[in-house]
Formats: C-alpha cells, structure tokens, sequence
C-alpha cells in the first residue's frame, strides 16, 4: 500500500496530492487567478507563484490526508510538458523532498496522468481504448493498450482546441480564462448562426489556428456594420464557434475508434470540462454502442491527483528517476 505524495506544477495551478495505494486522500490546487489581468499565463508571473505556494500546498496535502511525511514512499512530480521556469519549481521541490526523505522519485508526463485520470473513476476503461486530450496547450489522440503503455496517434499541427477558446474569448472581450465563459455563453446561443470553417488536415491531425482567423475577420465586419455587433450576438457567436470546435474533435475521435476497432472511448484534460463536448461525447458513444469515460470535474483541469495515479503504475513497474532529471518543455507521451 504505497503513500504516494504528488507535485504538479506545469503551467498556473500549484497543486499536491497524497494517494494510497492508488485511492485519492488529498488533492489540493492553488490556481494562480493573477494571470487574469493580463488575458493569459505569464511564465515568469507563474515560476514565482508556485515557489510562493508550494510548501502551503504540500503540507496542506499532508494535513488533509492525515499522513505524516515519514509514511511517504515516494515522491512524483511532473517533469513535462510545460513551463520552464514552473516545472522547475515542482521539480526542484520534489529532488529535495525525496532526497531529504531518502525515499524514491517518480517522474511523470503530463499528458500521460490527464489520460489515466480516467482511472481514478470508480469505473475505469479497459484497455485498450482511444483517449482523446483536450487542453489549453495539446490536443492529441492517444491509443492506450495499458497503463504505461500508450501510442500518440495524431494531434493538432498548430494551436490547441483550449487555446481556440481562450483566444476567440479574449477577442470577444469575454475575461481569462476564456473557455469557460464561452460555453455559458454558448448554452443561450444557436449554433448554426455562421457556420465557421472545418479545417483541411489529415485525417488524425487537428488545426485550429485558421478557426481563430475565421472569428477575427468575422468580428471585424461585424463591427464596421455595427458598433454593438459582439455585445448583440455575444451567445450566438459563442454558440456557432464552440459547435464547430466539439464537432472538429469528436469528428476525428470516432474515425480513430473505427479504425482501431475499440470499444472504450474517454476524453480528458481541462476543455472536456465543457459541457457540449461531454453531452455530445456521451451522445455518440451512446449511438455507436461505445463505452464512454470521462474523468470528474476536479481531475479535468491540471492538478496533483492525476500525476499521482500514474506515478502509482509506475511505482508498481518499478520505474524511478534519479536526482539528476531536468524538466522538458515540449513533447508528447
């Protein structure tokens, strides 16, 4: 029954997470809302935020969890993708932390623990199944045949589907993060009122940069005719815009699932937080007889307990890092 204590620390959460033997005892998240002012992530704003949180949260963890740190029998922390300067941050931390513990470390790919947050729900995928990842900075179609065993089978060639959100929001005039409050904007709207363009890529690859060029030079002839265009149509917009973007991604996920002849599907990352594109991803399960996974709420956006569960696996495996590991910034699984 391994005590686990987790660090994540990619981007504008600061969180840690205590989990027993797989089973989540704590899972703490302080998200940086300061980047709000500046309408997204400043990397140098997030590196000192986290080293200002980090030991509040670790030890809120502990508290929470009712475990002393001498139980510890590892310690993970996520070593990428991300920001530098904050996967720096959670790294540093996590050495010192293992070291002066004299227990092992566990380094973890921050896509990995977004797919197994799957497996912290009560009823879990069974391999294999396609995982498709949605986030502010990846989109990626993922065949998972095990827990430490995955394939990237495509992903976007330019922007992310959250970054379509966030950016399309902030255009709109609509706070950081945008994603959010497009999809409660959305759920007044109608959906066929433009119809935004599919983009042309193959047939496992997203693009999403023309999308946000679509809705800029649409805003801007809605304003020459009307000052009040954004403000009028706000809904609508949101709306039309969001439907194509879940329509893009589940599009390419049900193609990938007949192809590889899978029967479990699951989304995960922080945009399958929205709302549409989890009634519709449970829609076309439904229609085509699939099982359909998608973690909770608090396991979609980033956080310490889904970097807890894969570090659980691979503690079982027997894979462990050693002091000399340095982030990465870039990569998929």
């Amino acid at each position: 029954m391994p005590y686990i204590l987790a660090i994540e620390s990619s981007c504008d959460e600061t969180s840690a997470a205590i989990l027993t033997d797989g089973k989540v005892k704590s899972n703490i998240i302080s998200s940086q809302l300061q980047h709000s002012e500046y309408g997204g992530v400043i990397p140098e704003l997030a590196s000192r935020l986290h080293q200002q949180q980090i030991i509040r949260v670790v030890n809120q963890a502990l508290k929470q969890a009712e475990v002393d740190k001498r139980q510890l029998d590892a310690v993970a922390f996520t070593r990428g993708p991300g920001l530098l300067g904050a996967l720096l941050v959670g790294t540093c931390f996590a050495k010192a932390y293992a070291f002066g513990l004299g227990i092992p470390l566990i380094e973890v790919n921050h896509m990995q623990a977004h797919v197994l947050a799957n497996f912290l729900n009560p009823q879990p995928p069974a391999f294999p199944f396609i995982c498709l990842t949605v986030s502010g900075g990846h989109t990626q179609l993922v065949l998972v045949r095990d827990y430490l065993d995955m394939e990237l089978l495509g992903q976007t060639i330019d922007d992310a589907a959250g970054e379509a959100f966030d950016k399309a929001a902030k255009i709109m005039g609509l706070p950081y993060p945008g994603g959010p409050h497009i999809d409660r904007h959305a759920r007044q709207g109608r959906r066929d009122f433009y119809n935004f363009p599919t983009p042309e890529v193959g047939a496992k690859q997203f693009s999403f940069s023309g999308l946000k060029t679509s809705m800029l030079y649409l805003l801007r002839k809605g304003l020459q005719e009307d000052p009040q265009y954004i403000e009028k149509h706000l809904d609508d917009l949101c709306a039309s815009y969001q439907y194509r973007i879940v329509s893009i991604l589940l599009d390419k996920l049900e193609q990938a699932a007949l192809e590889q002849g899978v029967a479990h599907l699951a989304i995960a990352g922080g945009v399958s937080a929205n709302s549409e594109l989890r009634s519709r991803f449970q829609q076309l399960c439904q229609d085509r007889g699939w099982t359909a996974h998608i973690p909770a709420f608090e396991y979609c956006t980033d956080n310490a307990a889904m970097s807890g569960i894969a570090a659980h696996y691979k503690y079982l495996a027997g894979e462990f890092t050693d002091l000399s590991a340095v982030p990465f910034t870039r990569g998929g699984l």
